[in-house]
């Protein structure tokens, strides 16, 4: 079944499709530093739950800034 993009509402937010390019440049663009491969990597080991997503690419982000300050 195809994605009725006009059906947008909460589960939609919480949620990342690794599949769809705009869903990742919407975690590019608030997580510039990493690469679209450590996102799509973040994706794919943590699963589609935009929270526990975002828990990854900020400890990839505190970790690269740490080790770029040592």
């Amino acid at each position: 079944m195809a994605d009725d993009k006009s059906k947008t509402g909460k589960p939609d937010r919480d949620r990342v499709a690794v599949g769809e390019d705009y869903e990742v440049d919407v975690l590019a663009k608030k997580y510039p530093k990493l690469t679209r491969a450590d996102i799509t990597k973040a994706i794919r080991d943590q699963g589609p739950m935009r929270t526990d997503i975002e828990k990854e690419l900020d400890a990839k982000m505190f970790y690269a800034n740490a080790k770029k300050g040592s």
